[in-house]
């Protein structure tokens, strides 16, 4: 499970045995966590985060697309996935 972010509690990371999907990643913090996919932004799941927790975590995950987009992309170019 590479992980791409540590911010402000939350890690965002994404599996490495998931690249037959479009691009996304998880975002966990504590007890919660949620599925974001990159293009466009949007959220697939939600388990325990807030409505206002969530449009924070989408607004972080739009700010830091293209380094979430490039690590995806590097990743499973190398045939890890």
């Amino acid at each position: 499970m590479p992980t791409i972010l540590r911010v402000q509690g939350y890690r965002v990371y994404f599996y490495s045995h998931e690249p037959n999907e479009p691009p996304h990643v998880h975002i966990d913090r504590e007890r919660s966590s949620a599925k974001f996919w990159l293009q466009p932004v949007s959220m697939a799941r939600n388990r325990g985060f807030s409505a206002r927790e969530l449009r924070q975590l989408e607004t972080l995950i739009q700010n830091n697309r293209s380094t979430l987009l490039e690590a995806w992309n590097e990743y499973f170019s190398y045939g890890n996935g």
